[in-house]
């Protein structure tokens, strides 16, 4: 599913193999309409364009985390993008001229494959377990490991740009 580019860096030893330092524990699936990485929005901006709504569905023993959540208009949702390798460190991108390291980067293949997306809620139904949201730039399937409210109010950067760049 990725191929190694010339430039590129793997890890001596794949994260995947070695034995974890902690019990990560899915709460849910996104149910996406994307089920091919071909056709995989590459980032929220670009799912959005696409029109295109997700479902977060979460597990019945964490339904009742639900609760109180929509109070928030968008929420941040932690996923484990489980098809990308772990053990590239050093990326090269197919728009950029260099090698980049992998961390200065929002590629799906790294040690830990978290993926971070703000999705705009759009409707909740706690007994189902299933969240409606905007959009979604992953597979079909994807595990979730974490769903918190966006709080424009401590969350957001006006002064942020964006990374490798000095314009906003």
């Amino acid at each position: 599913m990725f191929e190694t580019r010339e430039g590129e860096t793997l890890l001596a030893a794949d994260p995947a193999e070695m034995r974890p330092d902690a019990h990560v524990v899915f709460i849910g699936r996104i149910v996406s309409p994307w089920a091919a990485r071909e056709e995989c929005p590459k980032n929220m901006r670009a799912a959005r364009e696409s029109g295109r709504p997700a479902t977060v569905l979460i597990d019945e023993p964490y339904r009742p985390g639900l609760q109180n959540l929509e109070r928030a208009s968008h929420v941040v949702i932690l996923s484990w993008l489980h098809h990308a390798p772990r053990n590239l460190i050093v990326q090269k991108p197919r728009h950029a001229a260099e090698p980049k390291g992998v961390f200065s980067l929002r590629s799906p293949a790294r040690p830990n494959p978290v993926g971070l997306h703000v999705a705009k809620l759009v409707a909740l139904d706690i007994d189902a377990g299933r969240i409606g949201i905007d959009a979604i730039d992953v597979l079909d399937g994807t595990p979730v490991i974490d769903i918190k409210p966006y709080y424009a109010s401590t969350d957001a950067f006006p002064e942020a740009t964006i990374a490798g760049r000095d314009e906003k």
